[in-house]
């Protein structure tokens, strides 16, 4: 007869209790904030000084965050950190001299790199999250020498579909001149092709005024970005099909949200259903995913950047 074992000692995983959060980007300040998605528990994780940080990751599995910082435009100083979610054991990951200008910063959690736009590089980069293998995807410099001058090449927001296989980056164009581009291209490089070169690149959404910061909603096909630019149809948050239909069928983008003191970052909560926003102006904001329930979280915080939402373990 089969000995009976009992499973009422035998103790279950417990789950590790989480919570949401914000984590933000002062580049006058040169801060890396959290808060709760409601403003509260402000606090201060990193201080770094003048260095201009500007977009932000957080790989909760791991327990670390990652930020870039632009550094001088034209010193080729740029550097992407890395920190734990308190702060502490910071790192390079990539060392000042081997970006520009390193803006919105995106997390490949499946295949662990990290991706970033570089504006006076002229570029769309990736390195593995361990800071090895630094690659160039896209170079819109056209031969030009960098830093680049030519603010038509700049690429500034940066979202991926890793599962597609497909990257989107803007290139918001000169000050209010209405000659932003939202661009897509695969993850890989075609064989036989160079960054240079490369022929998978569409050209989505044109005449914008100033994209900057990229998010994606993968299960109704959107792509929300923030751009500045003058009113009426800049300083918004729009958003428009993944998909564009070509020719006279083309959908025009949808402001969604206006009124922001140069728009920034940009973060979806996609399971609540909802945004935050940052704007050179100081605010942190939030909204439903159509615009509506437009709230005021923080104000009055330096000139904010990059921003991301994250489930954390509750004790962060």
């Amino acid at each position: 007869m089969p000995l009976k074992t009992s499973t009422s000692n035998v103790r279950k995983p417990v789950a590790e209790a989480t919570t949401a959060r914000l984590f933000f980007l002062s580049a006058s300040s040169g801060q890396l904030l959290s808060a709760n998605p409601d403003g509260s528990d402000r606090k201060v994780i990193v201080s770094e000084g003048r260095r201009l940080p500007d977009g932000i990751v957080v790989d909760s599995e791991a327990g670390h965050l990652y930020w870039s910082n632009m550094g001088n435009p034209t010193a080729n100083d740029g550097s992407i950190e890395r920190a734990n979610l308190d702060g502490s054991n910071i790192a390079h990951i990539v060392r000042p001299g081997d970006t520009f200008t390193p803006k919105q910063l995106q997390l490949d959690e499946k295949n662990r790199k990290l991706y970033w736009c570089d504006r006076e590089g002229m570029r769309v980069m990736r390195v593995n999250v361990d800071g090895s293998n630094i690659e160039t995807l896209v170079d819109t410099s056209e031969g030009d020498a960098r830093p680049g001058k030519d603010i038509r090449k700049w690429c500034v927001g940066i979202v991926l579909d890793v599962e597609a296989g497909k990257l989107y980056w803007t290139q918001k164009g000169p000050d209010n001149a209405g000659e932003g581009r939202i661009f897509r291209a695969n993850l890989e490089i075609p064989k036989g092709q160079t960054p240079a070169n490369r022929k998978d690149i569409e050209l989505l959404y044109e005449n914008l005024p100033e994209p900057i910061d990229l998010e994606l909603d993968l299960a109704n096909r959107t792509i929300y970005w923030t751009d500045r630019g003058d009113p009426p149809t800049g300083n918004t948050v729009n958003r428009a099909p993944m998909d564009p239909a070509q020719g006279n069928g083309k959908k025009k983008p949808e402001i969604i949200f206006d009124h922001l003191m140069e728009g920034i970052g940009i973060a979806l909560d996609l399971k609540g259903g909802r945004m935050f926003l940052t704007d050179l102006g100081g605010s942190v904001y939030s909204a439903n995913l159509d615009g509506s329930n437009k709230k005021t979280v923080l104000a009055a915080e330096g000139n904010l950047t990059g921003i991301a939402y994250a489930e954390v373990p509750a004790a962060q």
